[in-house]
């Protein structure tokens, strides 16, 4: 079963595309007018010119929008498309999901033309994030056996360049760090199903951090530790776009 299947019957409800970090993912996309979204899940992000979304999850696909593009029901591991079938293809918070990295990437570079867009988290950065070093200790542990190195991405690319995606402190993206400047938010069990660390961490787990959390914002604790937060409009919290230029490195792929 697809780790999707199992969490993310509601993951359509909090995880609703961002205006800002979809202007940064299209800008990323450039001119490129067939663009393949691997890792697709509900559609989020998708321009107009998605000519085919990959995603393993029959749950997720379920919940693409009526007029989405078509979805293959496959794994960036094995996507069933011939060699160069888009200008680019994107995928986006998805590579720490899967089982083989390396044949994964090596299947973006077989089916792109031209550029891939990967949105990923350095977990260096993105585990010294508030909630998981003060709270949730244990889920950036666990988190670490999945997280993938940016360098890493880089390397098995053949060259990229990284750009930090600051996270609105509205964000209407639901996923991790989303609710930095509303603390209120990770409380709600419904904000956390659509956060998927947290969906696959047992409630025995993350319990005692949230307690603390709840006690902490109660008594105003939280607020005087994290004042700096509270005027900022977004925040570093390691998200990366990584952007491959195939055209540039033409001589070094293997098709």
């Amino acid at each position: 079963m697809a780790t999707y299947d199992r969490i993310g019957a509601a993951y359509a409800g909090t995880r609703r595309p961002d205006a800002r970090i979809a202007a940064r993912i299209h800008r990323a996309l450039g001119d490129a007018t067939a663009v393949v979204n691997v890792g697709a899940g509900s559609g989020s992000y998708e321009p107009p010119g998605t000519v085919w979304a990959v995603e393993p999850s029959a749950v997720m696909i379920a919940q693409r929008p009526a007029g989405s593009a078509p979805a293959l029901q496959a794994s960036a591991e094995s996507i069933p498309l011939p060699d160069d079938s888009a200008d680019a293809v994107m995928a986006l918070l998805t590579v720490h999901h899967w089982s083989d990295l390396e044949a994964g990437i090596g299947e973006l570079r077989r089916i792109a033309r031209e550029r891939i867009v990967i949105l990923t988290f350095d977990p260096d950065v993105n585990h010294r994030f508030w909630l998981l070093e003060e709270y949730l200790p244990q889920a950036a542990v666990f988190d670490s056996t999945r997280a993938v190195a940016v360098d890493r991405l880089v390397t098995l690319l053949g060259g990229a360049r990284v750009e930090t995606v600051p996270v609105p402190h509205d964000c209407t993206d639901g996923f991790l760090a989303a609710y930095w400047r509303r603390p209120e938010a990770y409380l709600d069990p419904q904000v956390r199903a659509g956060i998927s660390l947290f969906a696959q961490i047992s409630d025995d787990v993350l319990r005692p951090g949230l307690a603390r959390l709840e006690d902490d914002l109660s008594c105003g604790r939280w607020h005087d530790r994290h004042a700096d937060l509270l005027g900022r409009e977004a925040l570093d919290a390691g998200y990366r776009l990584v952007v491959a230029e195939l055209e540039k490195q033409q001589g070094q792929v293997s098709r």
